[in-house]
């Protein structure tokens, strides 16, 4: 099991070559939860992740016969980009198997590091056993993404910070999928102070880690998709387990809206672009899914200094425009009406007339005239608005009314 003198050593190798990731305080968060809030920004590494760390102290255990051969890992996102990133530097060769599926960019960010990459396979598992066969033909290094105890040393080196950065800390909630950043910085927390809490996020649709616990041996959970891909482990590593046993005090689990409006939180609140994974952790904080954290002590009235880990940024624009509309959605600043109204010259203009005398913001229409149970001579018609929230869509909503408009909401 990695110790805390093996973080330490991982520190002093990759310190050089990692930037200490900033940990700021924010003031949005600290209001909303009544704790002390500081996030830790592992978004802001070269290639968007915490996973630079466990990767780059794993290259730098090579023997030097081992670098001569290169390196090999299966991965669709940012352990890719981290290995690739830091063999190359080294001039180490590293050939990174990706499924067939894996976003365009993602794949292109993993060649402009430097790796090689091969596109195998219709999922991680099937990625990764053609990885682990090219390890054996090519005699290649298999780089795991977490269940190594050089990457797990690498990952704690974040804890190490932490101490450094943030005098008498009370708690650090962490986005968990293999357990190994978990594992890495709850040993550096808990053997430097036992009294630092240690509290684990998993997405409800995988909770691997969770199971495993209460199974007491990892388990292989079916698939599953969730937009924090970047914790999506159907099974936690033999080599996590037991850290994650001995140094995580909670595991929490969160759902995929509570996911995705942290994301838009961030994006909005702090100006910081997370990826699902890296949005997590603070989802589970401002959801109140932590019940250790609701205890206060008389130390503590003011609440706890707690720090949040921001893991990743990598996120596909793609599912971020999503994330902003259905997050408007759910604020009551966007809105989608189907009224209907007469099929005659002039009745679009009466409308439009009354949602501009409200002050809403038309973005997009759609007329029917065959369904929706519409009248011969009538049409409906979809009409999406910005608004300012709830109570200017309840105005627009009584004004249709009082005009005689037939309406729905359309959710």
């Amino acid at each position: 099991m990695v110790t805390l003198s093996q973080i330490q050593t991982a520190l002093g190798r990759v310190r050089q070559s990692i930037p200490i990731s900033p940990c700021t305080r924010s003031e949005t968060f600290s209001e909303l939860s009544g704790h002390s809030i500081y996030l830790k920004l592992e978004n802001r590494q070269r290639t968007g992740a915490y996973k630079e760390r466990g990767a780059l102290n794993k290259l730098l255990t090579l023997t030097p016969d081992e670098r001569s051969h290169g390196v090999i890992a299966a991965s669709a996102g940012n352990h890719a980009q981290a290995v690739a990133y830091h063999a190359s530097n080294l001039g180490i060769r590293a050939k990174i198997v990706m499924p067939l599926a894996t976003p365009l960019i993602k794949v292109s960010a993993t060649r402009s590091y430097g790796g090689e990459v091969v596109l195998h396979g219709g999922n991680y598992d099937e990625a990764y056993e053609e990885a682990m066969r090219l390890s054996e033909q090519e005699h290649l290094t298999f780089v795991h993404p977490f269940n190594d105890d050089a990457v797990i040393a690498g990952q704690g080196t974040l804890g190490l910070e932490l101490l450094e950065q943030c005098a008498d800390l009370d708690a650090v909630i962490v986005p968990i999928g293999g357990g190994g950043l978990i594992g890495g910085v709850g040993c550096a927390l808990k053997e430097t102070n036992p009294g630092i809490q240690v509290i684990g996020v998993q997405p409800a649709r995988l909770p691997s880690v969770k199971v495993a616990l209460s199974e007491g041996k990892p388990v292989t959970l079916p698939p599953a998709v969730t937009i924090a891909d970047g914790i999506a482990v159907r099974r936690v590593g033999e080599r996590t387990l037991p850290l994650v046993q001995k140094y995580v005090d909670e595991i929490v689990t969160v759902e995929e809206e509570e996911i995705a409006n942290a994301v838009l939180l961030l994006l909005e609140r702090e100006k910081i672009l997370a990826e699902g994974a890296g949005a997590a952790a603070l989802a589970a904080l401002v959801n109140r899914r932590i019940p250790l954290l609701s205890e206060k002590t008389a130390r503590d009235k003011a609440g706890k200094k707690i720090v949040v880990v921001i893991s990743g940024g990598n996120i596909d624009v793609t599912l971020l425009a999503r994330i902003i509309e259905r997050g408007l959605v759910k604020d009551g600043r966007l809105v989608r009406l189907r009224v209907h109204l007469p099929d005659y010259p002039g009745a679009l203009h009466r409308l439009t007339g009354i949602l501009a005398q409200h002050r809403a913001n038309i973005v997009e229409t759609a007329y029917d005239r065959a369904y929706h149970n519409v009248n011969l001579g009538d049409t409906a018609i979809d009409i999406t608005m910005e608004t300012r929230g709830p109570d200017h869509i309840a105005e627009l909503i009584s004004a249709l009314g009082a005009n005689g408009y037939m309406h729905e909401r359309i959710l």
